[in-house]
This record gives structure tokens, sequence and C-alpha cells, in this order.
């Protein structure tokens, strides 16, 4: 019995964490983007934009955790999706990893 409501509570956690985070289990991706000594943040800031389609603004605030934080999460999706993110990134020899959530 007890096993039931652990699996019943992980359920229900998994549903919760879904609504918090926006992704699904299809999303279980992300693509992460380290920080480099080489690039300017224009060049970053562009291949953002190029990679993952959204805002200068979005690309900036990227730009600036990269910087500050040594890594961003610049999507999240699927994994053909995260690869495509992740080949555009590396044209210009950014550093990038794919991870599971």
């Amino acid at each position: 019995m007890e096993n039931m409501w652990q699996s019943s509570h992980h359920k229900e956690g998994t549903e919760s964490q879904i609504m918090e985070t926006g992704t699904s289990v299809l999303d279980a991706y992300r693509v992460i983007l380290f920080n480099d000594d080489v690039h300017t943040f224009d060049e970053v800031i562009i291949q953002i934009i190029k990679a993952v389609a959204c805002s200068r603004a979005k690309a900036e605030q990227h730009t600036w955790e990269v910087h500050t934080r040594g890594r961003s999460i610049v999507f999240s999706g699927q994994l053909p999706r995260c690869l495509k993110v992740s080949s555009i990134l590396e044209e210009i020899d950014l550093r990038t990893e794919i991870q599971t959530s």
C-alpha cells in the first residue's frame, strides 16, 4: 500500500513540476551555453538570436548570465530541436552541452 502512495505522490509532483516549468516529458532536454574568453558580447547575442529566434533583449540576458555565471540555459525542448540549436551556436565555436532535465 505504501508503494501505491509513493507512486501516486510522485505522479502529482511531476504534474506540478510541468505546470511550474512549462515543460513536459517531451521537452526533457536543454541546451547549455558556456562562457569563453574568445567571443564578444555582440557575437554571442547575434548567434543566440539566430539559434533560438528570440528577441535581442532575451539574447542579452542569456549573454550576461553566461558572462557572470559561466553558463545559461538558452533553450529547452525536444532533442531534435536542441541538436539544431546547439549546432547553430557551435557554428562560431561557442561551447554548448545538451542535458536532460
